[in-house]
């Protein structure tokens, strides 16, 4: 069964969207089999990986609102052994069609049970809000990841999404985990980058990824090109970058082992 990880955090630009097409795409490169589930009404996830949104037939708005088979839905994407269930703008109105169904929160988790025997992992593209589209990403996830940037405004709001997740954890998905706080946008230039990474490693210690996400030009060029950066460029500090982020995840689940060794530093 695959282990489905939601990456969650209402600020927007914070690098959920780049997190969940690279992580995934290195971990399918590492030969896992992963799919990333678009539930972005914004569809980044999808047209980040060169799908054209006009020419999509079917998305994850008819999986949760006409109650359509999954399978029929997913793409394949360049790389072998990763799959994405897309998105599309009409996501925007599935809160409100769902709204007055009995349980409402399990919607997007009973989708997904359908799919999870066919993944090593399943990864959850959550929109920058705290709606029900986001609240069922929870419902449905074994952990969450959360992406903080290295910047000014880091931790506001997470308290909010913190309690948010206490919420679900006591409520909805008593088996919801933290898989990690991950840090996004750092240039160890920047005194004040190194500053959120001490204050955030100092708020939450042992949960917070040991892989630092660098501000990086081929990140943000390869969705141009409707590539993760593993493809796009495979020497360039964002794919070593999210190559080790693949590889801790592995480590933190049992699943490899990394020595300091293995590790490719640039």
């Amino acid at each position: 069964m695959g282990k489905i990880i939601a990456l969650a955090n209402q600020k927007g630009g914070v690098g959920k969207t780049t997190t969940a097409i690279n992580l995934a795409a290195s971990l399918a490169v590492l030969e896992y089999k992963v799919l990333v589930v678009d539930a972005d009404p914004q569809a980044n996830s999808t047209s980040g990986f060169g799908f054209d949104l006009r020419e999509i037939e079917a998305s994850i708005y008819e999986c949760i609102v006409d109650g359509i088979d999954p399978k029929t839905a997913l793409l394949k994407t360049e790389i072998e052994g990763l799959d994405i269930l897309p998105s599309h703008i009409d996501l925007v109105g599935a809160e409100i069609e769902i709204l007055n169904r009995p349980n409402r929160e399990n919607v997007l988790k009973n989708v997904l049970n359908k799919l999870r025997s066919l993944y090593d992992f399943i990864l959850i593209d959550c929109s920058p809000s705290l709606g029900l589209i986001t609240v069922n990403s929870l419902t449905a996830a074994d952990s969450v990841i959360i992406p903080v940037q290295c910047e000014y405004f880091a931790l506001e709001g997470l308290g909010k999404l913190l309690n948010t997740i206490k919420i679900i954890q006591s409520r909805l998905n008593k088996s919801l985990e933290i898989e990690g706080f991950l840090l996004t946008m750092y240039d160890s230039r920047l005194r004040l980058s190194n500053q959120v990474v001490e204050e955030v490693q100092r708020h939450f210690q042992d949960m917070v990824f040991e892989t630092l996400i660098a501000r990086n030009i081929k990140l943000s060029e390869a969705p141009s090109y409707g590539k993760a950066v593993v493809e796009y460029d495979a020497s360039s500090k964002g794919a070593i970058n999210y190559l080790n982020l693949a590889r801790e995840l592995l480590q933190k689940n049992n699943m490899t082992r990394m020595d300091n060794k293995d590790k490719v530093i640039k």
